[in-house]
């Protein structure tokens, strides 16, 4: 006969963070159809810088600290991580491409005749790329973590090796985000 445990289990994903995902998003439906060139200009590099920050800082600095940490510790920083970056990395994104998307229409890149459009369709291949990946890989991911760590014991094993593929696609998408600052600073420089 099985005792039943008194520790309920944790629940990681925030339902009410949705509030805030609804709330970026009507900002960028705002920003896209005001046509307010600063607005549209302005959501676009926060998002950016948002979701290029954390990318980077996931893929080149935590994963490396959380590959080497004991397991424990991994889990712990993963409870505490992973309910965060479930909603606000697929929103990020969301609004950093789309809204990017509308900003070179409205500056007329998207008229651009090649070589010059070259840069447009390698900042679209980038951003369609790292939006793909993330919301194809590390977002199911990130909600496959989640569930697991729900459970009052749950199997790190399995956690350990979708952790390792999570932090190799960040570091992948943390490389992209490099190359997509290369494209948006020869837009800023001219083209």
């Amino acid at each position: 006969m099985r005792g039943v445990s008194s520790e309920l289990p944790i629940r990681l994903i925030q339902w009410n963070y949705l509030w805030y995902v609804a709330a970026a998003l009507i900002v960028m439906v705002a920003a896209t159809t005001i046509q307010n060139l600063w607005l549209l200009n302005f959501v676009h590099v926060f998002s950016s810088l948002l979701w290029t920050g954390i990318d980077l800082f996931m893929g080149f600095v935590l994963g490396p600290i959380l590959r080497r940490v004991d397991i424990s510790l991994r889990r712990e920083v993963m409870r505490q991580l992973t309910p965060r970056t479930l909603f606000l990395m697929p929103t990020v994104s969301i609004v950093a491409g789309t809204t990017g998307w509308f900003l070179a229409v409205q500056l007329g890149y998207t008229a651009l005749a090649w070589p010059e459009y070259g840069w447009v369709a390698a900042a679209l291949v980038l951003v369609t790329l790292m939006t793909v990946l993330g919301l194809g890989f590390l977002t199911p991911v990130n909600l496959f973590v989640c569930i697991e760590l729900q459970k009052l014991k749950p199997d790190l094993v399995k956690i350990n090796g979708w952790m390792r593929w999570y932090f190799y696609a960040v570091a992948c998408q943390g490389m992209m985000q490099i190359a997509i600052i290369v494209v948006m600073t020869r837009f800023r420089t001219g083209l």
